[in-house]
């Protein structure tokens, strides 16, 4: 038996452990990664900032043919945020060197040319093989590492990846807002 001295600060490390570990569980695995504010230090913990929200997550790139989908994106987010909606962006330089400048330079494109409020986050490679441990998550959920740069998964409010579309796919595309729509109905089951 522990003198009750020593037992104290025991009980209180393994509460804190216990806490710790029930807040770990209580997050969606999809949502279970930190990302750094383009062009920023700060480092956004994705459960804490986005549990409970539907979540867009793109990977842009400035000098693209889709660039323009920037302001589809926007008009998305501004339109449906207030119902939980929120677009996430991650430049990426993997296809074609389409997105070459630094993320100050990329920070102030979006900003300045498309206006863009929508949460920016570090610039990250997403193809097969070097993907950001987040993109290579939601590629194991889909089956679907992105071909091109625009390429969106959608998260539902429980954290699950429940589809993916391609390039080819606008903001405004029927699917896409219907979807969108159908999952900013359903309220998170947790």
């Amino acid at each position: 038996m522990l003198p009750m001295r020593y037992l104290t600060p025991l009980l209180i490390v393994l509460g804190g452990l216990l806490m710790t570990d029930t807040a770990t569980a209580a997050c969606a695995p999809a949502l279970n990664f930190e990302k750094r504010r383009l062009a920023g230090d700060e480092t956004v913990n994705l459960c804490e900032a986005y549990k409970g929200k539907v979540l867009l997550v793109v990977n842009t790139a400035s000098k693209c043919g889709f660039t323009g989908q920037y302001e589809g994106l926007e008009a998305l987010y501004d339109q449906y945020r207030d119902q939980g909606l929120v677009v996430l962006g991650f430049p990426s330089n993997d296809f074609g060197n389409q997105e070459p400048g630094t993320e100050e330079q990329i920070k102030d494109f979006c900003r300045l040319t498309y206006s863009v409020e929508f949460p920016m986050f570090e610039k990250v490679s997403v193809k097969k093989g070097k993907a950001d441990p987040f993109y290579q998550y939601l590629a194991q959920q889909t089956g679907v590492y992105p071909k091109w740069n625009f390429y969106k998964y959608l998260i539902d409010r429980d954290g699950k990846v429940v589809d993916v579309y391609s390039s080819v796919t606008s903001p405004k595309s029927k699917k896409l807002v219907r979807t969108i729509e159908q999952l900013l109905a359903k309220p998170a089951s947790s």
